[in-house]
């Protein structure tokens, strides 16, 4: 029989007693960011809601997404706000 070594983690433990320690690892938008835990190393994202969900690889592409559509809109209403 094979050991997992992931299947028991002092840290993961630890959030599931006192809570996660929730950092912003990345800005998307100004309303949506990406969250790590700082303990277990969980990510999570904020959803449509505003709720926090577990960062899946669909959330990832999503918001990788929404931050493509941000920078483009950012970018454009500087070009605008200069040429005026």
């Amino acid at each position: 029989m094979k050991r997992n070594p992931k299947l028991f983690s002092f840290s993961k433990v630890y959030c599931s007693i006192f809570g996660h320690k929730l950092r912003v690892s990345k800005n998307v938008t100004e309303h949506v960011h990406e969250y790590k835990c700082t303990k277990c190393g969980m990510e999570m994202t904020d959803t449509a809601n505003g709720f926090l969900a577990r960062l899946t690889p669909k959330f990832k592409e999503t918001n990788d997404y929404l931050a493509k559509i941000h920078q483009r809109r950012r970018n454009r209403r500087q070009l605008f706000a200069e040429a005026s």
